[in-house]
């Protein structure tokens, strides 16, 4: 079974909002960068990935089934929870090999250039750094790029 997609509404927040509102569920990775207004999304978007105690029954979320939240640092925006922004940058560095880089550099140059030009703030942990020093660049000449 899917869950609504992306579709159906304006934003991907109002989207995130009614699949994940109120559910044991953690908005993660670019569901998070999305939800947390610091990338503005893929066009017709189908997916959502979150972080859960058990998988539930949409084929269009991609489950990362954890034992306890414990360990995952998250914020809750009313009904709905999204990992932190450092937490969000973070897992999304982890796993830069396995996604589109495009979402993280986004993000990053988003955060930076609302931040007065600075990093400053981002919690980026010690096996990450060697990644976020190879994409900064990167994101501070985003808007930059033609």
């Amino acid at each position: 079974m899917v869950s609504v997609t992306s579709d159906s509404f304006l934003t991907a927040r109002a989207w995130h909002r009614a699949v994940v509102g109120g559910g044991e569920m953690i908005l993660r990775r670019v569901s998070a960068l999305e939800f947390l207004e610091l990338f503005a999304g893929f066009m017709r978007e189908k997916s959502i990935d979150v972080y859960a105690r058990h998988r539930g029954g949409y084929d269009n979320i991609d489950y990362c089934v954890v034992d306890t939240f414990d360990g995952i640092d998250y914020v809750r925006f009313g009904d709905v929870l999204c990992t932190s922004v450092s937490q969000t940058f973070n897992d999304l560095l982890a796993d830069l090999d396995a996604l589109d880089p495009q979402p993280l550099v986004e993000g990053l140059s988003k955060y930076y250039y609302t931040n007065g030009g600075s990093f400053d703030g981002l919690a980026i942990w010690p096996e990450n750094m060697e990644r976020f020093n190879s994409v900064k660049d990167w994101a501070i000449e985003y808007y930059n790029e033609g």
